[in-house]
């Protein structure tokens, strides 16, 4: 007669359905979460290098006026380019809020010119308005800056909103582990007095609970990682699809960076389970002492 022995923990418990839902829906949204924190940044990133050193000048006056205007801003330093939008570029401008039907002919148009200034020109729009000014014109000079620096903190602001989202729900999904764990240490607690008792190792009995809570949470963690992947991807097509004006709004990308980002989450899911349940044994098991 052959007697196999059986696992000292049963293979399945009631709950670990339970936690296993709960675990892979704070891993979702902790990923997206994630995704939506590098998605701000990287948005406040692209606009801030995109608006750099622009600088607009609107020019009230003549076609003469604009094109002394111009010529000023070409010779001006710390100047790289200036040039003189034409009728059809500010048409091109307004189309996203006048449709295609483009500006009715008899509407005045303002004169701007759109300039560049270098990297290292930090006081190139003031000096720029100072000369024109100097020359008579009648101008307001637009330094892109002022406005793009606002944007970059809210944008900023939104991602830090996101990283302690982040920081919330793990902390709560650990917290939910280690109260499964303990829960579970209970339902067993006649078999680790025993093994206690016989003198099994703390790191002995611990690595029973390690060893299905590492599994369950990387398992939850991956699944969570692929739902965050679906979601990201839908919105990414709906973004794709809806129209140009939501340009500023941050969009993912699914890059490198988010797949580092859902790559992690089974990992990260996995080592905080592992490690919420064996600090939760080792402590249950230093009260039985």
């Amino acid at each position: 007669m052959t007697i196999t022995a059986g696992p000292l923990l049963p293979r399945e418990d009631a709950r670990d359905a339970a936690l296993f839902f709960v675990v892979c829906a704070l891993c979702f949204l902790a990923a997206l979460a994630a995704l939506s924190a590098r998605a701000a940044y990287a948005a406040a990133d692209g606009w801030t290098e995109r608006v750099a050193g622009q600088i607009t000048v609107r020019v009230v006056g003549d076609d003469a006026n604009a094109a002394e205007a111009e010529r000023i801003a070409m010779a001006a330093p710390g100047i790289v380019s200036a040039r003189l939008l034409t009728r059809s570029d500010a048409e091109a401008l307004l189309a996203p809020w006048l449709g295609a039907a483009g500006v009715p002919d008899d509407l005045p148009l303002p004169h701007l010119i759109a300039a560049e200034a270098a990297p290292e020109a930090v006081s190139a729009a003031a000096d720029l308005g100072a000369r024109l000014s100097a020359a008579g014109l009648d101008v307001e000079v637009d330094d892109h800056a002022r406005w793009s620096s606002g944007v970059n903190r809210a944008t900023e602001f939104a991602g830090l909103i996101a990283l302690v989202a982040v920081g919330l729900l793990s902390g709560t999904a650990i917290a939910v582990i280690a109260f499964a764990t303990h829960a579970a240490l209970l339902t067993r607690k006649d078999v680790v007095e025993v093994l206690h008792l016989t003198g099994a190792r703390d790191g002995f009995i611990s690595s029973l609970f390690e060893r299905r809570f590492l599994m369950l949470g990387a398992q939850a963690g991956a699944l969570g990682a692929l739902l965050a992947f679906a979601a990201a991807a839908f919105i990414l097509f709906a973004l794709k699809q809806a129209d140009d004006r939501i340009w500023l709004l941050p969009q993912l990308s699914l890059s490198v960076a988010d797949g580092a980002i859902l790559a992690a989450t089974p990992v990260l899911a996995g080592a905080a389970a592992m490690l919420a349940a064996r600090l939760t044994v080792l402590r249950s098991l230093h009260e039985m002492v």
